[in-house]
């Protein structure tokens, strides 16, 4: 069995889902993982499934028969899907524009590497203002400095509270 991961983008209607079910399950592949989003209209998201080596190219097809979806699928040959520690990063602040820049650039200045990342903007009617939430998994290298990365994810403004947990 080989490792695809598999995003589609199309028009938001009732059946995405299962339609790829389906064809995953056809041609005899096995859904490992997957995370779905609706934005502005569209349905988007990513899968990984395992397929044998030789059904992968009828599973694209498959799947580039779908009507109104777009669908990319890349083969992993010897992936390594095991991760080293991963940190959780949990974010929330007044909104402003250039917030993500600022939090992935400071991440990225700890050499972070960013596995999954959701962030949202809601409405905070106490205040009269938008609050942005973001959730970050990272990797992290060993002895890592916790503290450090803290500090500076909440210099980057005076409002940003900021919650670490780690796991392995």
């Amino acid at each position: 069995m080989q490792p695809v991961v598999i995003t589609i983008m199309g028009k938001d209607k009732t059946g995405i889902v299962d339609a790829l079910a389906k064809s995953v399950y056809q041609h005899g592949g096995n859904w490992q993982s997957s995370s779905f989003a609706h934005m502005a209209g569209m349905f988007t998201g990513f899968v990984e499934v395992l397929v044998p080596e030789d059904r992968h190219e009828a599973l694209v097809a498959a799947l580039d028969a779908i009507p109104d979806l777009s669908v990319t699928a890349v083969s992993l040959v010897g992936a390594d899907a095991r991760l080293s520690e991963t940190l959780t990063v949990e974010v929330m602040g007044n909104d402003k524009p250039g917030i993500v820049q600022e939090l992935t650039a400071t991440l990225n200045q700890f050499n972070l590497n960013i596995v999954s990342f959701d962030s949202g903007v809601q409405s905070a009617p106490n205040w009269g203002s938008l609050m942005f939430k973001a959730r970050a998994r990272l990797a992290v290298p060993e002895q890592f400095n916790h503290d450090a990365l803290q500090s500076a994810l909440e210099n980057l403004a005076n409002d940003l509270v900021v919650d670490i947990s780690t796991q392995i």
